[in-house]
């Protein structure tokens, strides 16, 4: 999915992902934050460290809604997070409500716009 929505050329990379302590996600919202993991690590760019990411990726590369999208938001602003990236979906009044920047993504490919 990434090869093809983004543009990265993954094929000849072998890409490993390491939770830490070897634990098991079983969190499809997960997956937006693997994937800007996986960009950055190609790119050679970081990620900023004030920004907190969240939902499930697509097949096609959208990105869809998260359970609980404000709880998830006002946790991130506790830890200090000044920008949250999240899907659209998730993304309609929570910047008010948090006072952080709040980015509502559709897809893969906004969200890297964004992140990079």
């Amino acid at each position: 999915m990434l090869e093809k929505r983004t543009g990265l050329q993954l094929i000849g990379d072998d890409v490993f992902v390491n939770i830490a302590g070897g634990l098991e996600v079983d969190e499809p919202a997960a997956d937006l934050g693997v994937v800007a993991a996986i960009a950055s690590s190609f790119k050679n760019m970081i990620v900023d460290p004030h920004t907190a990411v969240f939902g499930e990726v697509g097949l096609t590369g959208e990105v869809r809604g998260a359970m609980q999208p404000a709880v998830r938001a006002r946790e991130a602003q506790a830890l200090g997070f000044k920008k949250i990236l999240m899907p659209a979906s998730n993304a309609t009044g929570l910047e008010r409500l948090l006072g952080v920047r709040v980015v509502g993504v559709r897809s893969v490919e906004e969200a890297m716009e964004e992140l990079f």
